[in-house]
């Protein structure tokens, strides 16, 4: 069985979407699911006593909504309601999912964003920044699929910069849980000011793009079979927006090279794939085994 999938859950339309995720990965890769509602920190100033009363009725009131989303689980998905305290929810759930060696904490989109899209909200963007457990990012809407559609394909965007081999292996290990096909993509873009030639460009740009692909494929186990493919537009989100998505399936990018060692930091690539996905995104940590890269000063 594969590590737990911990969902983030709170009692609104976004914890709704994270659940409905959750259910569908955690039954795809045949693991045990854990969903945790985080209130507040115990810590109290000592100026104001604590309410007991007040405490017993917000943690009554958690119960109650966990009890109600244990309901939408499925019997046939090992499942456990957690009750976490911490300072701030994305930090109670770091603490939780390491605590049990979780594979992947899902939460949703904020609320009004479109449905089928992605928002980041405070919970998400924290997570983003701090979690050194893939996050999986649940667009709007997600609440509303079909849960026996369950995982139809893993899609991973390929680069060449370090920690490409971690997003690699992390998508094949992926895509071997849930017995689904693995499709390896490169995004190449033209996001230069009009006017400019950039036929040549273009063409530099997807020759390298295939290499990138065929380097990733050669280097994939020998059972593993991958469809690789080439995006192309005039930005990244005219490639995504193009591109060719199912319903059914993830999307996976690395962190960004500026991530610190096992920790997560959405690079610019996969903040403007974010504008127009329309599937969940999976955000995979760097690996303990990468070099930090120092980088000077931007203009």
């Amino acid at each position: 069985m594969s590590a737990a999938v911990v969902v983030g859950y709170t009692a609104t339309d976004t914890g709704a979407d994270a659940l409905a995720l959750g259910i569908r990965l955690a039954r795809a890769i045949e693991a045990p699911l854990e969903v945790a509602l985080v209130l507040p920190g115990d810590a109290r100033s000592v100026i104001t006593p604590p309410d007991a009363a007040y405490t017993r009725h917000i943690r009554e009131q958690a119960e109650s909504w966990l009890n109600d989303a244990a309901r939408r689980i499925p019997d046939a998905v090992p499942h456990r309601t957690r009750i976490r305290h911490a300072d701030s929810f994305a930090e109670g759930l770091v603490a939780f999912a390491d605590e049990i060696g979780a594979g992947y904490i899902v939460v949703g989109a904020a609320n009004g964003g479109l449905r089928g899209r992605h928002r980041l909200g405070t919970v998400a963007s924290e997570l983003l920044h701090s979690s050194d457990v893939p996050v999986v990012l649940a667009p709007e809407g997600s609440r509303l699929i079909d849960p026996a559609l369950g995982i139809s394909r893993v899609t991973a965007a390929i680069g060449s910069r370090p920690g490409a081999d971690v997003l690699r292996d992390e998508s094949v290990q992926l895509a071997a849980a849930a017995s689904v096909p693995l499709r390896l993509l490169s995004l190449v873009t033209v996001d230069l000011p009009a006017g400019l030639e950039t036929g040549a460009i273009r063409i530099a740009g997807a020759a390298h793009s295939e290499e990138v692909l065929a380097q990733a494929r050669a280097e994939l186990p020998a059972d593993v079979a991958a469809e690789v493919v080439v995006a192309d537009g005039d930005s990244i989100e005219e490639a995504v927006r193009d591109l060719a998505w199912d319903p059914a399936e993830l999307a996976i990018v690395g962190s960004s090279r500026l991530a610190q060692p096992r920790r997560l930091f959405l690079g610019s690539t996969a903040a403007k794939m974010l504008h127009e996905l329309p599937v969940p995104l999976v955000v995979v940590p760097r690996s303990r085994a990468d070099v930090p890269v120092q980088e000077g000063p931007r203009p």
